[in-house]
């Protein structure tokens, strides 16, 4: 069987190669292919088989290097007459196309437009050929089999070389005014909503072979419409010439004119859609138009596709003002999609109080948490609150001096009228889960660990998802509301003692009376120091350390990651760095005690009157700390809990960590037998693997923001995009808040995350981005603290002041400024950092 039609239902792989199976099966799905027939591989095999040639030919790449095995093949082909029998056939096949039709004779290799293996351009094609040239263009074909260029790529895909054989596509050659490639998903970020469309004039060969640059555009596929057009300077263009084709330059008034409009565009893209849906995967076709017609001459497969990823981007919803900080340092990481949904409960239960009706409070923006501060902004100024802008900063950090903080696009009186009523309910909310608090604290260590260890231990799908509904969830929504009345209890009295002490004695002694918090109880900042040093000391075993502080980290609310308590080589590794500041912790903090109980000394000195009320105001400040910090712990701890119940529905569903690329709703739809959500997996995983492959984004982000174009940016900025332009300018100073009082000179040690903490040698100060709980048994060994990140009240001012440790916290450019070794002086009263050496 030498010669097939070319929609006849035997045109398979094997006997029409890879093109022309595909074409057979356009064909026969009624697409608009040129009309044509195959020389089947038969005939190639019959070709080789005469006379030795198989032999030859294999005999010839063994013996020599591809390039001259190529030749030398080229020449056996070219010496021998096809024969005749064969030579007859396609005569016949090729005269039922019309009177001497020309025609396009194109190679299809049996390993060739496979999905795992294109070989597009391995073997050779033949335009405009005619009459008795066909035979003789028909051998080129099935030499072109054994060029270099084939011989190497199926070494190098490790296909053997006596397996192969060639078949030929004759078509018709459709006398195109302009032809290009079309690809049914993006090719360079493998976006499937997206269909790309190059165009030129004349021939596709000048498009497929790279010597023109054409058109582009893009058509959406949710409503088919041209989302992007680039008109390229088609320089040249393939044309039909009596012997064949040649190369001209374009007419200079085409150059620069669009070869498709856009009704033409999307008529293409259709045609595309319906050949991915007959394939069922991203396809690459070739296609030509003429006289607004089109046809394709090819269809293959899309190699090496990216995987196609989702878009994590809420910073399109509106030109907001956006920070990381404060709950974003707690949040340091790119997000799977179910920490993601279990935060968003969090932030629904902690801090219902900011929210603002018809806007998102928190963002996922590339995969990192944010927080929408035009809202708090705009709240602050519809209710005559500017003066208490200031008390934000000490929360979120400082605003870059000049910059136009983007306000809600709404009305004072629709702020205020959706404003107050949610004040009202706080405080009745507040009131309530404050008198909850303390016998929720009383029990929730050991509720934790048992809920845990019942989630490891259940045995059906049901069983767990049961835990989650009647035990889990409301465990996990009592921490967050316990959280919340934590924080909102004193409204803001936390930021107005600290600034009328410093008013009355200075930085210094303001900072060392506000220390103690951990007087009447352990700070649980300071949990990850104290645990250790008990472990070191002999007072606890290992279990009890993970049992009472195994649950805090540098990565603490990402639920696909192991806590410290489920790690024996991070508590190795503490304990390996704790030798020579194993006792530093506890003389900081009886340094600092004695530095408080000095400072209030002079204080009552000079405001004997006061005294009492401030003691009294300081040990109300002390308090509001300690349970603010104790039911953040425990928030945390539900972390672990939660962490812990989709582990386990991993292992019982049989889908292990693929669970954490859903959201909790899904995981339980899961657990109730729905594998729907599961189809879901691949795309979340790779888009969360191209957001962790990104640098940390800025800490303040205005306007739309896209995070893998301002990676690309050799000029990106740390701290601050402003998508409207412009922007604060970089300062060649490092300032920030002054975090903890202190004067120190040492060596500067830029660390990015906490798991290199190891480089950080006594005596040297920690330059970071952020610091959260994961950071603290760090703090013993750091001469000070310096941060791009952070606020009076973020943890490395906390910890910090407690060990009397110099801070400057939320510079915002001391990891650019700042170069690993230099060395520095920190001034943490001031709020400076000076660069002494480089």
């Amino acid at each position: 069987m030498n010669v097939l039609p070319l929609h006849d239902t035997a045109a398979d792989l094997a006997l029409a190669g890879g093109k022309g199976a595909s074409l057979a099966r356009l064909a026969r799905a009624g697409l608009p292919v040129p009309a044509g027939f195959h020389i089947t591989t038969d005939a190639y095999r019959d070709f080789v088989s005469r006379d030795g040639l198989h032999d030859l030919i294999m005999e010839t790449i063994s013996s020599a290097p591809p390039e001259q095995a190529a030749r030398r093949i080229a020449a056996l082909f070219a010496e021998r007459d096809m024969p005749p029998e064969t030579a007859a056939e396609i005569r016949a096949a090729h005269a039922e196309l019309g009177d001497d039709v020309p025609v396009a004779v194109r190679s299809s290799a049996t390993a060739e437009d496979l999905p795992e293996m294109s070989f597009a351009g391995q073997q050779d094609t033949y335009l405009n050929i005619r009459g008795d040239a066909l035979p003789d263009a028909v051998k080129r074909c099935w030499a072109s089999l054994w060029t270099a260029r084939a011989i190497a790529y199926r070494t190098g895909n490790h296909v053997p070389q006596d397996d192969v054989a060639l078949a030929v596509v004759v078509q018709e050659l459709v006398p195109a005014d302009a032809a290009g490639v079309l690809f049914t998903a993006d090719p360079v970020t493998g976006a499937r909503d997206r269909i790309v469309i190059n165009a030129s004039w004349g021939l596709g060969e000048a498009v497929v072979g790279g010597q023109v640059t054409p058109d582009t555009v893009v058509v959406g596929r949710s409503g088919y419409e041209v989302v992007e057009e680039h008109v390229g300077d088609k320089s040249v263009m393939t044309v039909r010439t009596p012997g064949g084709t040649r190369e001209e330059p374009v007419p200079g008034e085409l150059r620069r004119r669009p070869v498709l409009d856009r009704a033409q565009a999307v008529r293409l893209a259709r045609i595309g859609a319906r050949i991915e849906e007959l394939y069922g995967t991203a396809m690459d076709v070739e296609w030509a138009a003429h006289d607004g017609a089109f046809s394709i001459v090819q269809a293959r497969p899309i190699t090496g596709l990216r995987q196609p990823v989702e878009e994590w981007n809420d910073s399109l919803t509106g030109d907001y003002l956006w920070t990381a900080a404060n709950l974003g340092e707690a949040i340091p990481d790119v997000m799977t999609p179910c920490t993601w949904s279990l935060v968003q409960i969090f932030i629904h239960e902690a801090m219902s109080a900011s929210a603002m009706p018809g806007f998102d409070l928190v963002g996922n923006i590339g995969g990192r948490f944010y927080m929408n501060l035009s809202i708090v902004i705009s709240m602050a100024r519809a209710l005559g609150m500017q003066s208490r802008l200031g008390a934000i900063e000490q929360v979120f950090g400082k605003l870059p001096p000049g910059l136009d903080v983007p306000l809600l696009p709404t009305s004072r009186l629709r702020i205020v009228k959706d404003v107050l009523p949610l004040a009202f309910t706080l405080h009745k909310r507040v009131a309530a889960n404050l008198k909850k608090m303390p016998g929720f604290l009383a029990t929730a260590q050991p509720r934790c660990t048992a809920l845990r260890e019942r989630a490891a231990a259940a045995t059906t799908t049901g069983e767990l998802a049961g835990l989650w509904e009647k035990e889990l969830l409301p465990y996990f929504v009592e921490a967050c509301q316990a959280l919340e009345a934590a924080g909102r209890q004193g409204g803001s009295s936390l930021v107005w003692t600290r600034d009328r002490l410093r008013r009355m004695v200075g930085e210094i002694d303001a900072e060392a009376m506000l220390t103690g918090a951990g007087a009447d109880g352990e700070l649980a900042s300071l949990g990850p120091i104290v645990g250790l040093q008990r472990l070191a000391g002999g007072e606890i075993d290992r279990e009890t350390f993970a049992r009472v502080y195994g649950h805090r980290g540098a990565h603490e609310f990402e639920v696909s990651v192991a806590r410290p308590g489920e790690d024996p080589q991070w508590i190795d590794a503490q304990l390996a760095a704790m030798p020579g500041t194993r006792h530093q912790a506890g003389a900081l903090l009886d340094r600092q005690r004695e530095a408080r109980e000095a400072a209030w000394e002079r204080f009552e000195r000079r405001y004997p009157r006061k005294a009492a009320k401030t003691r009294l105001r300081v040990r109300r400040w002390n308090a509001i700390v300690r349970d603010r910090e104790t039911t953040r712990s425990e928030v945390m701890r539900a972390f672990w809990a939660l962490r812990a119940f989709v582990r386990r529905a991993g292992e019982l569903t049989g889908h292990g960590d693929d669970l954490f690329f859903l959201s909790i709703q899904e995981i339980l739809a899961v657990l109730r037998g729905d594998d729907g959500p599961l189809a879901e997996v691949a795309i979340r995983r790779a888009t969360y693997e191209r957001y962790t492959a990104l640098p940390a984004y800025p800490t303040l982000i205005v306007g739309r923001f896209d995070p893998v174009r301002w990676a690309a940016d050799p000029e990106r900025r740390g701290d601050l995009f402003d998508a409207r332009g412009g922007g604060a300018p970089v300062s060649d100073t490092v300032t920030g808040f002054p975090g903890a009082p202190g004067i120190v000179e040492g060596v500067a040690r830029v660390i990015a995350d906490p798991e290199d903490g190891d480089r950080l040698a006594p005596g040297e100060i920690l330059v970071t981005t952020l610091t959260n709980i994961g950071w603290t048994p760090m703090f013993p060994r750091a001469a000070a603290v310096v941060t791009d990140m952070g606020a009076p009240l973020s943890h490395a001012s906390i910890v910090a002041r407690e060990l009397g440790i110099p801070a400057v916290v939320g510079t915002g450019n001391a990891t650019m400024r700042l170069p690993d070794g230099a060395r520095i002086r920190v001034d943490g009263e001031r709020g400076t950092v000076e660069l002494l050496t480089p």
